[in-house]
């Protein structure tokens, strides 16, 4: 296959007018910011829900399980969805998916049912699924093609926004700030420990069903508001690319090893933030909750600044670069001791920040008719997501409780992270 074989975008009237496309494009990044909360919060509900439903720690990492299996599940079917149905119908779908997830969280915590919410939470994962297979390319494509990459950084920082917001609502509408040891949770009557764990899984009713009321508003905006439907072939005539054959091109083979452990490793160093910061950092619940949303500040102001360093510095050598940072940051969070493990993991949320999107986009690129089957295996690569954090949790749990060394998982994302960056992105002249 030749390598310059290039998308072409087909719209309806003026490709050369901006102004066209920028409110679809508003639109676009307002489903970055939603899905990022929905991710986000996760990092809340894992620690809350490891409480109010008595988990032990590879146990509450099923919550992140849910979510990103149905990623895996899901991308094939979200693609034949966006291939038969267009960029408009899937991010409508992905919209009344998620919101019926979040409206699931009310009978699951009226009856303490870790299963209901796993369940929850993997509808929530279907319709995330939806909106990020349709929501990227869509963002990538709707404008120059020159500017795709820098574009699809600026919408993926809004992304970034949600990791910050999220926490603060967790924090203040989710969290109690109270914990039990297991000697005082025995040592309580069992109506007492009974009120004690539906009161913690309470508080995530609230937000949820705002959460999904918002959704149900987005996705009634995006019935009525008109969206160019863009659609791509090659330069040689209409795409043929298949699935299994995209996976000839050996740097997308590599981004994608590359993606599953990316996302493993943010969701890994998010998933126990909180606990991390409460075992290493000596926080109480609360505060450990409000360094969360300065790893997510940190997070977004690293994607803005990234797309800015772009436009100076390759992307695979930026790419690897924040690779080997955050390698040593995870030497720091695994050795160190107090305040400065909490530091280390903000400073991971600077240098994960533009991860995702760049090994996006260096792994879709030259490669022509196989861009949307190479999107969705980028998409199904997100079970990374499912997989590590458990092997995280079941690590901690097999050393005692001890959180620190659970980040040698994420350590080791980063190398093969680093590896991409240095090698694995590079386009062979021939594909095999």
């Amino acid at each position: 296959m030749n390598h310059n074989t290039q998308p072409e975008i087909i719209t309806e009237g003026d490709p050369s007018s901006g102004k066209r496309y920028l409110l679809p494009f508003i639109l676009v990044v307002s489903l970055f910011f939603l899905w990022g909360m929905a991710h986000n919060l996760d990092s809340i509900l894992i620690p809350h829900l490891k409480k109010a439903c008595n988990l032990s720690n590879s146990q509450s990492t099923l919550i992140d399980t849910s979510v990103f299996f149905a990623y895996f599940l899901m991308a094939i079917p979200a693609g034949m969805i966006l291939k038969r149905w267009g960029y408009k119908a899937t991010m409508i779908s992905g919209l009344l998916a998620f919101a019926f997830g979040a409206f699931l969280f009310v009978p699951a915590a009226n009856n303490l049912s870790y299963i209901t919410f796993l369940i929850a939470l993997f509808i929530i994962g279907c319709g995330l699924t939806m909106l990020e297979t349709s929501a990227n390319p869509y963002a990538a494509v709707l404008g120059n093609p020159s500017k795709a990459t820098s574009r699809l950084n600026l919408a993926a920082s809004f992304n970034g926004l949600a990791a910050m917001v999220a926490p603060l609502i967790g924090g203040l509408f989710i969290l109690s700030g109270k914990s039990h040891t297991k000697e005082e949770l025995a040592a309580m009557t069992e109506a007492s420990r009974n009120s004690y764990f539906l009161e913690e899984a309470a508080s995530v009713k609230t937000p949820y069903i705002t959460l999904g009321i918002i959704l149900l508003v987005i996705a009634i905006i995006f019935y009525f508001i008109h969206l160019p439907e863009i659609k791509t072939k090659s330069v040689d005539g209409e795409a043929k690319g298949s699935f299994f054959g995209a996976l000839r091109h050996k740097h997308l083979r590599w981004a994608v090893i590359a993606q599953f452990f990316y996302v493993g490793a943010q969701v890994c160093v998010t998933s126990f933030f909180i606990r991390m910061a409460q075992q290493g950092g000596g926080f109480d619940e609360k505060t450990a909750a409000s360094y969360l949303a300065i790893y997510g500040l940190l997070f977004t102001v690293g994607r803005f600044a990234g797309t800015a360093l772009l436009q100076f510095i390759a992307s695979n050598k930026l790419l690897a670069i924040y690779a080997v940072i955050s390698v040593l940051l995870s030497i720091v969070a695994i050795t160190g001791s107090g305040v400065v493990i909490v530091y280390a993991l903000g400073g991971l949320g600077f240098f994960m920040s533009i991860m995702f999107p760049t090994i996006f986009a260096l792994g879709i690129d030259g490669i022509g008719e196989d861009t949307k089957p190479g999107s969705s295996w980028l998409i199904m690569s997100i079970v990374g997501g499912a997989i590590l954090p458990f092997g995280m949790g079941s690590l901690i749990d097999m050393y005692g409780d001890n959180i620190q060394i659970g980040y040698s998982i994420p350590l080791v994302c980063y190398l093969i992270i680093l590896y991409f960056g240095l090698r694995g992105y590079k386009i062979a002249h021939k594909t095999i």
